[in-house]
């Protein structure tokens, strides 16, 4: 039973009917109870719950890229949440209940900053993912201080391999170690630019898929 000490407006505590009372933070609120729902798993719930398993999935993975590729979104939201929020409204594809991840459009960082020119990968290299990038640290807002950020992503063993803080812009190339177990494996690549002191971020650039040597 719920106890109303100053009005229905306030210091309502427990439930009254279907309405909830509590405080938080010094703050009243009621609520209303919503009403059970006879088949809490239709075919429209059961599919954006697979889209977001799929979702959380993928960035479960590369989380700390993502921390530093959301950062400017991370208002009232965690940098996860926004790129939870971006990746599902965004590049969920596929028919039910086979969804899928459009990688090309599952932007791992997002900003203003000058973005990636003629971005390379190549996979000869045993136990190696080598990255390459033209140098356009005199266009647009970049810098030749800029850093490269390259990622590898391994969907089968939901794990990757990146550097958040690698070579200047100017330099062209970055190479990235991999696991042995990784041999044969398909791996997802991607890269992006962030500022020197972390202010600012251009937005990824998936450069396809490879099997890793």
């Amino acid at each position: 039973m719920g106890k109303i000490s100053q009005g229905i407006l306030g210091g309502l505590s427990g439930k009254v009917g279907n309405i909830i009372g509590g405080n938080w933070k010094g703050i009243d609120y009621i609520r209303i109870k919503p009403s059970s729902v006879a088949n809490p798993r239709t075919e429209g719930q059961v599919n954006q719950r697979n889209k977001f398993t799929i979702t959380l999935e993928y960035l479960q993975a590369n989380k700390d890229f993502v921390k530093i590729g959301y950062k400017s979104f991370a208002t009232k939201k965690t940098e996860f949440n926004a790129a939870m929020s971006y990746v599902l409204n965004n590049a969920v594809g596929g028919t039910a209940p086979n969804f899928t991840i459009d990688y090309s459009l599952a932007l791992l960082s997002r900003g203003s900053l000058s973005g990636v020119l003629n971005g390379t990968t190549d996979l000869a290299t045993p136990g190696q993912v080598d990255f390459g990038w033209g140098d356009n640290s005199a266009e647009g807002n970049a810098n030749a201080t800029d850093k490269v950020m390259v990622l590898v992503y391994n969907p089968s063993k939901k794990e990757s391999v990146y550097i958040l803080d690698g070579a200047d812009r100017t330099a062209g190339s970055q190479s990235v170690t991999i696991p042995n177990t990784y041999a044969g494996d398909t791996v997802e690549l991607f890269m992006a630019f962030v500022s020197a002191d972390g202010s600012q971020v251009s937005n990824s650039v998936y450069l396809g898929s490879g099997t890793a040597a």
